[in-house]
């Protein structure tokens, strides 16, 4: 099992709607990222705007292809794009890099 970490950036002005949108993902969604293989996913968002993710998965490359074969990841990163500031990439998931464990209390 692979435990992913990952942060990126919202824009502090759109911190309201960005939780707002969260508060109703899409069911096609939620249902994409449970059968892509993502398990216990959770976002964390800072007052600055900072935002840490979470994930369980064997295999997190292969997680996030599969996530990225399917039309409604494609539609929902569209749509969340211009919430994110410092992306190198044209989608959000697209910049997801993950940050080394130092620690793991097992």
């Amino acid at each position: 099992m692979s435990r992913v970490c990952f942060r990126l950036q919202v824009d502090p002005a759109r911190l309201d709607e960005y939780r707002q949108r969260h508060a109703d993902v899409w069911p096609e969604m939620r249902a994409a990222l449970s059968e892509s293989g993502w398990r216990n996913y959770s976002l964390f968002l800072a007052d600055d705007g900072q935002l840490i993710g979470y994930l369980e998965c064997d295999d997190f490359p292969a997680a996030q292809a599969a996530m990225a074969a399917t039309d409604v990841n494609a539609r929902w990163q569209a749509e969340m794009a211009d919430f994110f500031v410092d992306l190198t990439e044209d989608r959000p998931d697209e910049g997801i890099r993950p940050l080394p464990e130092v620690f793991h209390l097992a």
